[in-house]
């Protein structure tokens, strides 16, 4: 049985308190919320920090405010099965609530929160392992060794990033609320993360992460579909957000955002450009998606070989934009393998 290492856990009641808490811990000290993915890690001394500064009891993290007209503020707290079901978010951010449902399982979600998931370390066969399988290959560039075992002559991590909610949430334009004892700053999401296994948000360690603001979402529609070997409690092997806004049935704006398929979110920017102006055709969507699996380079980190997850980023984008367009048929595509 793994055992989780000592530790102090202290537990404010205000975002004030909670940043205090985390400046004072200093290096040693680490959030936690739903603890669903920082425990685990602790357990296989991953992370092994001295202070856990809990955010559970923090009121003002949690709930959804606002509307689709004015745009919507989600506390970083608010648990994901919250996120997955509330009508506001299925009817006008739904790519958002099918990526909440689809992260793990039922129980788990009902413990994850939706910061938690955005901030999510990110995943590789030689990282997600326990210590003495570590150890006996030598430990990897991520925890305790000096090699990326994916990539032995790069001088940098290729971990994958694993959240599902995060490539959504860029996709559609959020800003996030970043605290800490020395003041506060909103950022775009897409500012929060660092293409680096290591290193993959730009926050600070003594920032805590409190609200996710959405956008108006008038004229805007959104899907996620997720690539994963088994029909629930897996991390994704590949994602795919898009967001379009329409205007009589042609492209205005458009996003398509990849996730698990690098170390941070990754935008196909190409691809959303060559969206705008057109109709959602089957010859522009086949055009559209091979654009979109140009910014996907995965390696051979995670579940699947990398090439059949290049392949499906093509799919996936295709079926995503067949979805908006009303050309493919909803159901279990997100879980399905082509």
């Amino acid at each position: 049985m793994m055992r989780l290492p000592p530790f102090l856990y202290v537990s404010p009641r205000t975002v004030a308190e909670a940043a205090k808490a985390v400046a004072e811990a200093g290096p040693g000290g680490m959030l936690v919320a739903g603890g669903t993915d920082l425990y685990p890690n602790m357990k296989r001394r991953q992370f092994e920090p001295t202070t856990l500064v809990g955010l559970a009891a923090v009121r003002e993290l949690r709930g959804v405010r606002g509307s689709a007209r004015e745009g919507v503020t989600l506390g970083a707290t608010t648990i994901l099965s919250a996120v997955a079901t509330h009508p506001d978010l299925l009817r006008h951010y739904p790519a958002l609530a099918t990526a909440a449902g689809l992260v793990s399982s039922p129980q788990l979600r009902n413990m994850g929160t939706l910061g938690g998931n955005v901030c999510v370390d990110t995943r590789c066969n030689y990282y997600n392992q326990p210590y003495p399988w570590r150890k006996a290959v030598g430990f990897c560039m991520k925890k305790d060794g000096d090699i990326c075992l994916v990539a032995p002559g790069s001088r940098r991590c290729w971990a994958v990033s694993s959240s599902d909610t995060a490539p959504v949430l860029w996709s559609l334009g959020a800003r996030v609320r970043l605290v800490s004892a020395s003041g506060e700053r909103t950022i775009p999401i897409d500012a929060l993360f660092r293409d680096d296994g290591i290193e993959y948000l730009a926050k600070r360690p003594d920032e805590i992460l409190t609200e996710i603001v959405l956008p108006p979402a008038e004229g805007w529609a959104s899907t996620y579909l997720k690539l994963r070997r088994r029909g629930s409690f897996d991390f994704p092997e590949l994602g795919v957000a898009v967001a379009l806004r329409l205007e009589d049935a042609t492209v205005a704006q458009a996003r398509i955002v990849l996730g698990a398929v690098a170390s941070q979110p990754r935008p196909a920017t190409k691809a959303a450009r060559a969206l705008v102006g057109q109709r959602l055709t089957p010859d522009v969507i086949a055009h559209v998606a091979d654009l979109a699996a140009g910014p996907a380079r995965p390696l051979d980190n995670t579940d699947f070989t990398h090439p059949y997850r290049k392949k499906m980023t093509r799919v996936f984008v295709a079926r995503a934009l067949g979805r908006l367009a009303g050309l493919e048929r909803a159901g279990r595509d997100e879980e399905e393998l082509a």
